[in-house]
């Protein structure tokens, strides 16, 4: 019996893994089931769906960006206005000067990397905190959004919305669904047993202590059938919609910035000057460069996420990107990210996004007022954190902190020789 429970506890990361680090995982099915109860199905409703994933990508856009800065023990509390001036500029440039729209697109962006550079410069070579940068930033950009758009909402041309409201086109028989997503979910399945396998053959070429082929099977059966009953979902909904093009957009990067993460040399620095700036200088890292690339990435996904708000609204207004950063913050706490920086991963933010998206749904679709929507979302990512932060102090695993303890890459530091003559005490 010990042994099968310990077999099932590597069921989700190996030999150091167990239930409780997927605990907010368990936390978003059991909000999903607590509404579909509650709503009387509305919640998994493929309409419903479809609308959550559209409403919600561009804010778990920003929460990308934003695990990255918290990871390095950061907070950019200007995306929102980053975003709203992004979108104005894009909308003004195709309705003024009749810029097509993929240029308007990479204006978009560029405009975010020329942000993100003026941000990093202070936060990285000038040394002023990255909140006191992003404070004056968020106050800086908002009003430019104002006085560029001169307060006034600007259209978009329908081209451009695709890529907010835009969805997987109809292709092929007609099989009563809309056959891309399902082929979308299919090599989302596929991909999922291909990792599994990849794993397990790492797994043994490294000799590391790995779950029985059942207990892997059963992980891969599980995660497939999510996977297959979500695309079923998403392509059986009303004809003309299917799995939204901004969430293909999400997907994608969240492939890239995990690979980006857990995969590269520079996703080894983030999380080593995270962890232990002076360690990871003293290593090699280039500290400064990371933090500024870091703030750049940042603004670059707050531009994105701008207009792709945009694309959906079909204009812009001078109240985009209120309050967004919040929403980005909550959802990287909530995912497992640490306050002092070191710890987070993509997945988590997800999850934590998700977690907030399906709760202000759900009680949307409850009848709920929006004023007591804010404080039942205020409530539960004091509680998130506050439990989190009592484990720690219990000397309990932390729940939260779990969820990603495996994906930290701090790199070790050689200790520097001490000459003799300086150790030796002298003599009497």
């Amino acid at each position: 019996m010990t042994t099968r429970i310990s077999d099932l506890k590597k069921m989700f990361g190996g030999g150091a893994s167990t239930g409780r680090q997927f605990g907010m995982i368990f936390t978003l099915v059991g909000i999903i089931l607590l509404f579909q109860v509650l709503t009387d199905g509305l919640t998994l409703d493929p309409i419903n769906l479809i609308a959550l994933v559209s409403q919600y990508s561009y804010i778990l856009i920003l929460a990308i960006g934003m695990l990255m800065v918290i990871i390095l023990g950061n907070i950019d509390l200007s995306v929102g206005s980053v975003a709203a001036v992004a979108g104005i500029v894009v909308a003004k440039a195709m309705a003024t000067f009749d810029l097509s729209w993929p240029l308007a697109i990479v204006l978009g962006l560029l405009l975010g990397a020329a942000i993100g550079a003026w941000q990093g410069f202070w936060v990285a070579y000038v040394g002023v905190p990255a909140f006191i940068v992003t404070l004056g930033g968020l106050l800086l950009f908002r009003g430019m959004n104002q006085f560029i758009g001169n307060a006034q909402t600007i259209p978009v041309p329908a081209e451009f919305r695709v890529i907010g409201s835009g969805y997987l086109p109809e292709i092929g028989p007609d099989t009563g669904y809309n056959n891309l997503t399902l082929l979308l979910g299919l090599l989302v399945a596929i991909a999922l047993a291909f990792r599994e396998v990849r794993m397990r053959r790492t797994q043994r070429a490294m000799g590391s202590d790995m779950a029985p082929t059942w207990v892997s099977a059963v992980k891969v059966t599980l995660l497939i059938a999510v996977v297959v009953y979500a695309s079923m979902l998403f392509a059986g909904g009303r004809v003309g919609t299917s799995f939204p093009v901004s969430g293909i957009i999400l997907l994608v990067l969240v492939v890239v910035y995990s690979f980006l993460t857990n995969n590269t040399i520079f996703g080894r620095h983030v999380y080593a000057v995270g962890g232990n700036a002076l360690a990871a200088r003293l290593s090699g890292v280039k500290n400064k460069h990371v933090h500024f690339l870091v703030m750049m990435n940042m603004s670059i996904l707050a531009s994105l996420a701008g207009m792709i708000f945009v694309a959906r609204s079909a204009a812009s207004g001078p109240q985009d990107g209120l309050n967004w950063e919040l929403d980005a913050i909550a959802a990287c706490f909530i995912g497992g990210a640490a306050v002092a920086g070191g710890v987070g991963t993509v997945t988590g933010a997800m999850v934590g996004g998700l977690v907030m998206a399906v709760l202000n749904n759900g009680l949307q679709l409850m009848g709920v007022g929006a004023d007591k929507v804010q404080m039942i979302k205020g409530l539960v990512l004091l509680l998130a954190v506050a439990v989190d932060v009592y484990n720690k102090s219990q000397g309990r695993p932390s729940l939260t902190g779990m969820l990603t303890r495996r994906f930290q890459r701090v790199p070790e530091v050689e200790p520097t020789p001490v000459p003799a003559a300086e150790t030796s005490r002298p003599t009497s």
